[in-house]
């Protein structure tokens, strides 16, 4: 299980290589998917059900569900960075280091003046998002019994 997740993530991170956006610190990453970007290429998304099925097997219809909801969720009437992922590492958690990379990661945005979006599975996380500007504009539920899904935007800055 945690194999399978590691692919998917390498997968998924592989393909945000491609835009400067990935940002690094000891402890935590943050991968970013810049206005009118894609997380995955056209052939990465024909490579996602294949690589699904060798890595959940029975689980790839509920799982390909669950990316639906997430892509069916997201904004797309404003150009603006996507939050894809923001991870600690368990060494480092609770030392405010996820938050000090994406208040770094903000500050680079609000130069460019564009908006973003995220979403969040932790509901302790959405108030430490609003610090930083974002709002709570919605939420979903994920299928099979699958955790709340809380969608937040945050407005452009002007630089």
């Amino acid at each position: 299980r945690d194999e399978a997740r590691r692919r998917f993530w390498r997968f998924n991170l592989g393909s945000a290589m491609r835009y400067p956006w990935v940002r690094l610190i000891d402890g935590a990453a943050a991968l970013w998917v810049p206005p009118n970007g894609s997380e995955l290429t056209d052939a990465e998304e024909a490579e996602v059900e294949p690589l699904l099925l060798e890595l959940v097997g029975a689980h790839t219809e509920a799982f390909l569900k669950c990316l639906d909801l997430f892509a069916s969720n997201h904004p797309r009437d404003e150009p603006h960075y996507y939050l894809s992922l923001l991870g600690t590492h368990d060494d480092y958690r609770g030392q405010g280091v996820g938050m000090q990379l994406l208040s770094e990661n903000l500050a680079l945005i609000d130069r460019e003046g564009v908006a973003c979006y995220l979403e969040s599975t932790n509901p302790a996380n959405v108030a430490r998002y609003e610090s930083v500007g974002f709002r709570l504009v919605g939420s979903f539920t994920l299928p099979a019994d699958g955790p709340a899904v809380d969608t937040m935007w945050r407005e452009a800055r002007p630089a």
